[in-house]
């Protein structure tokens, strides 16, 4: 009989195959009894599910996590772009803590591969450069958010390899259209605190950029999570996912999104024909045609609807087209100006760079005060707090040891989809190997030109995708894991994301306490709260507190920033300065 009973009529069989696991596939995997009057599980390759109950509740976290990163976001105007990224950094590493301490906690075995070694001796170098940078705040919470993601990167393939792959890529590619939907919701005219009205539409992320970046890597998922659907009603649901994506991208008219998502086509759609089980399937080419029309349909809504969007080109969408790769003036000038002055300071450090997060402490030493990415509006200080490519930070900010080991990651990774799109048992698993290129493909290339494993958000998701697409890498040792190792990664766990968990959380009040401050020791006690944020120094050293409070602060204020003029001037308030500690 199999999986269909012989008494079934032939006119249902289609639809019974779309929702029951190929029997063939089965085969190819041993035969496990489920327990009398309990219902096996199986996962989306047909493969009994073996997770633990905490193992599902890492799942959960992971999900929950995804979604409230995105929408996370303070209402604190005065912290123009923290009052996006520390909320969602604090669900990042509150996601972090949880998922590891549930997942080492049910661990019997531990499968390590290459990917694996390579992004651990990333993880110890940027600690020790963290260690020895000489904004020392600056350099724990950039290397918090890497040391957070690759967390969720390990505890996403614990949770696909347990079979939960399907659901937590589910969660991911909601969290992606939530963002596109918020960043419409601007377009067309809702209003509230928590969106930015400098970078529109930017939505809860704040920046129009942020958000074109978020559906730039996240298209692939959404694509996988379509194409898969065990319904035709989740396909539909998909291609409206990828209709709002689409004219989101259209929308935010960011070069760096638009080179990721053709990039993440050409791969996809070159890779499906290396796919031959999904290049055979009439269904799953009917579903990427419907998938590639809700593209185009997406992009042309936005383009004929009117919105609340004010361009200062009478043609926008065609001006960022036809400049999308030019380099000899505007933001693709910039970029090639301060590249070449990052690649002196990379060259100048290259053991350990100058730090996590301290681009911006040491940029304006190699820049000219005409340089744009300089601040119009302070001498000595960076327009941005990191430079305009992820890569470039790598390997200016933790060395070029560093910044090469997680480039060979990436490239472990885009080599395990390569084979095993090649040797797919079927549709689904070529596909999961497709998206997890496509992934790669475009993370590396919309980071190429435009910070996004530096931020919270992006780190949480595309950590988590690669995560669980990459579940099942080839040439994994098995090392089992005794219960005091165990024990021991627990506390090592809660302490290390406990702390940055706590140091997030402290940012955020200190930033609502100086929003609403009225009098100086209100001041000072956000300065308690968070001695590393410049902006906070800079107003207690100029507040009417007596002279050794605002000397102390000015001091700490040209510790973070030295080459900032605002802080060296109020050095030399009330009658002197202390001497600089080098």
């Amino acid at each position: 009989m199999g999986w269909l009973d012989i008494r079934t009529p032939a006119r249902y069989a289609p639809l019974i195959s779309l929702t029951l696991p190929d029997p063939q596939r089965m085969a190819t995997y041993p035969a496990r009894t489920a327990p009398l009057g309990r219902m096996a599980r199986s996962d989306e390759y047909g493969r009994p599910v073996e997770a633990s109950p905490a193992q599902r509740m890492a799942l959960r976290v992971l999900q929950a996590a995804c979604v409230l990163a995105v929408l996370a976001a303070a209402t604190y105007k005065v912290f123009e772009l923290d009052r996006f990224f520390v909320p969602k950094e604090l669900v990042l590493h509150l996601a972090a803590l949880l998922a590891v301490v549930l997942c080492l906690g049910s661990a019997r075995r531990a499968g390590i591969g290459r990917v694996d070694l390579l992004l651990g001796g990333f993880l110890v170098l940027s600690a020790a450069s963290a260690a020895l940078a000489q904004n020392p705040w600056a350099g724990v919470r950039t290397f918090a958010v890497s040391a957070s993601g690759i967390a969720v990167f390990w505890c996403a393939r614990s949770v696909g390899r347990a079979g939960l792959a399907r659901p937590l890529l589910a969660a991911i590619a909601a969290a992606v259209v939530i963002g596109a939907a918020m960043s419409l919701a601007q377009t067309y005219g809702v209003r509230t605190d928590f969106f930015s009205l400098n970078r529109a539409p930017g939505g809860t992320l704040g920046n129009r950029n942020f958000v074109a970046h978020l559906c730039a890597f996240g298209l692939p998922v959404l694509f996988l999570c379509a194409l898969r659907a065990y319904r035709v009603l989740g396909t539909l649901l998909g291609a409206i996912g990828v209709a709002a994506v689409a004219g989101t991208l259209v929308l935010t008219r960011s070069r760096a999104a638009w080179l990721g998502v053709a990039a993440v086509l050409v791969v996809f759609l070159v890779g499906w024909l290396l796919v031959p089980t999904a290049r055979r399937s009439v269904r799953h080419w009917m579903r990427l045609l419907l998938l590639l029309a809700s593209t185009a349909g997406g992009v042309a809504a936005v383009i004929v609807l009117p919105n609340t969007l004010h361009w200062a080109s009478s043609n926008p969408y065609a001006e960022t087209a036809h400049g999308l790769v030019n380099a000899k003036e505007g933001s693709g000038r910039g970029r090639l100006l301060q590249w070449k002055n990052t690649a002196k300071m990379a060259v100048a450090h290259p053991l350990l760079g100058v730090g996590p997060g301290n681009w911006p402490v040491h940029y304006p030493r190699y820049a000219r005060a005409s340089d744009p990415s300089m601040s119009d509006t302070e001498t000595g200080v960076t327009s941005n707090p990191w430079p305009s490519s992820d890569w470039v930070a790598f390997f200016a900010e933790r060395g070029i040891v560093a910044g090469a080991l997680l480039l060979l990651a990436f490239a472990g990774l885009a080599v395990a989809a390569l084979h095993r799109m090649r040797a797919a048992r079927d549709a689904d698993e070529g596909l999961a190997a497709l998206a997890l290129a496509a992934m790669v493909a475009g993370a590396t290339v919309v980071g190429a030109f435009d910070a996004v494993l530096l931020l919270g958000l992006p780190s949480l998701l595309i950590w988590a995708a690669l995560g669980v697409l990459s579940a099942d890498e080839p040439g994994r040792w098995d090392v089992p894991v005794p219960i005091p190792l165990r024990a021991l990664g627990m506390l090592l766990a809660v302490a290390v994301f406990g702390a940055f968990t706590l140091k997030s959380a402290a940012q955020l009040v200190a930033m609502g306490v100086y929003a609403s401050a009225d009098r100086v020791s209100e001041v000072q006690r956000a300065a308690r709260l968070d001695p590393g944020s410049y902006r906070i120094q800079l107003k207690l050293a100029r507040s009417s507190a007596p002279c050794d409070v605002r000397r102390a602060a000015a001091e700490r204020a040209h510790e973070l920033f030295p080459e900032a003029a605002a802080a060296k001037g109020l050095r030399r308030t009330c009658g002197g300065r202390r001497r600089h500690r080098r």
